[in-house]
């Protein structure tokens, strides 16, 4: 898949979340990356052969206080290279963007693993 059909399913994944979540997301960027580089994978203490498909990097809703201001946007990465390496086809890589994108955005909210696995599943 194109980098630009790529990014346009993690669009259409976004504008899939729940109105609830979306209309509360505020300074978030996402992008699309490759893959993760060394450093991230060491960061997160990922070794081969498990791999990365998204990072959230920010500061969650729940951290935040009357202090937080001013910064720049938090960031979403989806990565490419790992999600089409690991799917049989375009179908399920729609699906795991899908599930990325959410529990991505699930860390933004400062949500634990297993509310977010209920939102990947379609269940919130």
């Amino acid at each position: 898949m194109n980098r630009k059909r790529f990014e346009a399913v993690v669009e259409r994944a976004l504008k899939q979340l729940p109105k609830a979540f979306r209309d509360r997301i505020a300074n978030i960027a996402v992008v699309v990356e490759d893959w993760a580089d060394d450093e991230t994978l060491e960061e997160m203490g990922i070794e081969p052969p498990d791999t990365l498909y998204g990072l959230y990097s920010g500061t969650d809703l729940t951290r935040r206080d009357s202090s937080y201001g001013n910064v720049l946007p938090d960031v979403i990465t989806i990565y490419q290279g790992p999600i089409e390496e690991d799917c049989a086809d375009e179908r399920e890589m729609a699906q795991v963007i899908r599930e990325t994108v959410v529990h991505e955005v699930g860390h933004y909210f400062g949500l634990d693993d297993e509310t977010m696995h209920r939102i990947e599943e379609g269940e919130d």
